[in-house]
């Protein structure tokens, strides 16, 4: 039972591979857009994903250590750091200590430069998308008022310069926040 979410194969493509790279299930919600945080909790564990941690022995989500989300309105970022934490499991009838390590998401404050402007999109339909417009996503796929950007996209690329920079990171950026 999946409570009305449309769980197609690409959505559950896309829900497994954000769950390999070590994203929440709220960030993977967000993502996925249209299901909430306790939808992906529920297919994941219909599923049997491991968990989350990149660990020495079997660990789950719910053993990693997660700083709680300031309620300010303010850029924020997510620094992992490994830690070692002594655990208890079970083999066979001998109990065993064994020193696991866990990546651990630490909150840090970012900055940005005051002069980010976000443009007002065109919010295209399908149909109205060219090669020099933006492609992309805004809303839910499967609602009625789902569009495009539609925003000018230089050199034929599929995003608008604002877009590009969302979409496009540096390859070590990409690896420092894994």
């Amino acid at each position: 039972m999946d409570n009305g979410v449309n769980w197609t194969d690409e959505r559950v493509e896309r829900l497994k591979k954000l769950w390999a790279e070590g994203l929440s299930a709220s960030q993977i919600a967000a993502q996925l857009g249209g299901v909430s945080r306790n939808a992906v909790i529920g297919k994941v564990h219909r599923l049997s994903l491991p968990g989350r941690a990149k660990a020495g022995g079997a660990t789950s989500a719910r053993s990693q250590k997660r700083s709680t989300v300031s309620t300010q309105v303010r850029p924020q970022s997510f620094a992992p750091r490994t830690i070692t934490r002594t655990v208890t499991r079970q083999a066979g009838a001998t109990m065993l200590k064994e020193d696991i390590e866990i990546e651990a998401l630490e909150e840090m404050e970012v900055s940005t430069s005051n002069n980010v402007v976000v443009p007002i999109f065109k919010r295209l339909p399908l149909v109205r998308l060219t090669e020099r417009t933006c492609k992309w996503p805004l809303g839910d796929p499967l609602k009625d008022d789902f569009c495009f950007c539609g925003n000018d996209s230089p050199d034929n690329t599929p995003y608008c310069t604002y877009h590009q920079k969302l979409a496009y990171q540096p390859s070590a950026e990409r690896r420092r926040v894994r």
